[in-house]
């Protein structure tokens, strides 16, 4: 390992948490998080200084366990995430977890866990939400709400963590042409058409961009949406 900065990306097997990664290679140290350990082996090999940190993000003795090595953290990266089409009174108690449990629990435990890491680097955290956590669908309450959440969390740790020099970013990408976003169509019954869609690297970009700004630019809120 190198002097480099260190950032710790969730969601790095896929879509925007691997571009990001992608992005992050020749500024930072790179711990790949996500739960298919063989996709996280390939993704190491090919950036330098990058490792696997292959850890279930809703189990909570897990994460204590895998955050237990970070002393000191300067970037964490909060891509991981799940999405559920379904109008609200076809939409259980179950899957309402399933989307709070991921999306936002997971976010705010690991948080939580590596505050020490990252207050010792003055660091930044970067949550990637949606564009359904500024404006909501039909057909989307669970995911909008735990979307909803996200910001709020990301709000109120950014005012918390201000006096500890922590950066917050809420970074809201529109439709962006990824595995998930393929889901999405498929529940709204339609074909898949990247055209029109972001790129996961134009994403990854606006995140590179935040967590390279100086130090009397904090980028609280980045809005991107596919160009017309």
């Amino acid at each position: 390992m190198t002097s480099r900065p260190v950032a710790l990306i969730t969601g790095a097997t896929r879509g925007i948490g691997a571009a990001t990664a992608r992005v992050l290679a020749p500024t930072h140290e790179l711990l790949l998080g996500g739960r298919d350990a063989a996709a996280l082996d390939a993704l190491a090999s090919e950036l330098p200084a990058a490792r696997p940190w292959p850890v279930e993000l809703t189990d909570p003795a897990a994460l204590a366990e895998a955050t237990a090595e970070l002393s000191e953290l300067d970037v964490l990266v909060h891509s991981a995430g799940t999405v559920l089409l379904a109008d609200l009174d076809a939409t259980s108690a179950e899957q309402w977890r399933q989307m709070l449990e991921l999306n936002v629990v997971a976010v705010a435990e690991l948080t939580r866990l590596l505050l020490p890491a990252l207050r010792v680097r003055r660091g930044q955290v970067v949550l990637i939400n949606s564009g359904q956590g500024i404006n909501v669908s039909g057909g989307w309450g669970a995911y909008a709400a735990s979307k909803f959440a996200l910001r709020a969390y990301a709000d109120v740790l950014r005012m918390e963590e201000a006096a500890n020099g922590l950066r917050v970013t809420t970074v809201y990408p529109g439709r962006t042409d990824t595995a998930m976003q393929r889901e999405v169509f498929a529940a709204e019954g339609r074909e898949y058409e990247a055209k029109g869609l972001l790129r996961p690297e134009s994403v990854a970009e606006a995140v590179r961009g935040a967590v390279l700004a100086t130090p009397d630019a904090h980028q609280t809120e980045l809005v991107i949406r596919p160009a017309p």
